[in-house]
């Protein structure tokens, strides 16, 4: 194949095939690509978790600054993440495509080797999807398949008045990282965390097997919206600490920790995938047991209240202001 090939050159059934030959079946796959459907068979005892997302050019990613490789790795990782804040395993992934004609093979070859490498990772098998003709802008659809046995998967809604509110990890880079790509920074460790996640699989499932959290979700559309989330499904409320949300050094090295920019990033950036929990009080000391064992910064940055609201105090104890609206795709904000 040219190196300037365009996906019109190979045509559709081309490209299924190319997809095909970098998907090899993984545990569980009985039927993978190739047939109407996949069949795959499930450990002994769990559930099925199933989620999806859908990344579109111009509004989740710009190839502008967005290497093909790296969106490969998030558009799966975004979906690893949502498993993790289950506490389950991700084991199998679709992928539905729509790509313009004219888009480079060499592009698609990235990004597919990025989405293997990932799914390398974390044993995750893809088994089928869809592609079809994009009039203009590329669009990727992924569905991952993972599992857990039922008495271990964690919700939104299991959070109670005294619990502690935890998070692994720091918060604010990818915000950050996506603010100086738009600048033109290219490279270092803010511009990693938000083209190149990290989903925390292996900290879920280890909280999850140690029934530690009682509520849990991962950190897509920002702190502040994400906690709402679980608070909103417990129909209990939380107060934070400002000054114990983590930051990361390359973060503060940025910006001021206590200025307006920093706590904004922090509170309601978007996109760190990072895991918000909450956890009993009698539950805190095996929890730092499990997390020193993972190897993943743990901050316990408040607590779950009984009153049905979410308040952040300085560390005065003065409240700031807020704004906990989350990310809106039909809102614009």
């Amino acid at each position: 194949m040219r190196h300037d090939a365009t996906l019109k050159s190979l045509g559709e059934f081309g490209f299924i095939d190319r997809i095909a030959r970098r998907a090899p079946d993984g545990s569980g796959v009985v039927l993978g690509i190739g047939d109407d459907a996949a069949a795959v068979a499930p450990s002994a005892g769990n559930l099925t978790l199933i989620t999806t997302d859908m990344l579109v050019e111009g509004i989740h990613f710009d190839l502008a600054f967005c290497d093909a490789f790296s969106l490969g790795r998030k558009a799966l990782s975004v979906n690893l993440s949502d498993i993790a804040a289950m506490g389950g395993t991700p084991r199998h992934a679709l992928l539905s495509l729509a790509v313009p004609p004219s888009v480079d093979l060499a592009l698609l070859d990235d990004m597919l080797q990025g989405m293997m490498q990932r799914a390398a990772e974390f044993g995750v098998s893809l088994i089928g999807g869809d592609t079809c003709s994009s009039p203009d802008r590329m669009v990727l659809s992924l569905t991952v398949l993972g599992e857990q046995l039922p008495e271990r998967i964690v919700r939104r809604s299991g959070a109670c008045p005294g619990d502690a509110v935890c998070v692994t990890g720091t918060l604010g880079d990818s915000a950050l990282g996506l603010q100086l790509l738009k600048k033109g920074d290219r490279d270092g460790f803010l511009i990693a965390r938000h083209l190149d996640p990290t989903p925390r699989v292996r900290e879920g499932r280890a909280l999850a097997d140690a029934a530690l959290p009682s509520a849990m979700i991962d950190l897509s559309d920002g702190l502040l919206a994400d906690l709402q989330h679980i608070l909103d499904s417990s129909s209990v409320g939380a107060r934070l600490r400002m000054a114990d949300i983590p930051l990361s050094p390359a973060f503060r090295e940025k910006l001021p920790a206590m200025s307006e920019e920093a706590r904004c990033l922090a509170l309601s950036g978007g996109e760190d995938y990072e895991l918000l929990f909450s956890v009993p009080p009698s539950r805190m000391s095996a929890l730092r047991s499990v997390m020193q064992e993972t190897g993943t910064p743990l901050a316990v940055i408040g607590v779950i209240t009984e009153t049905k609201r979410l308040a952040v105090a300085d560390a005065d104890g003065i409240e700031l202001p807020l704004q906990t609206k989350g990310f809106d795709h039909f809102a614009g904000s």
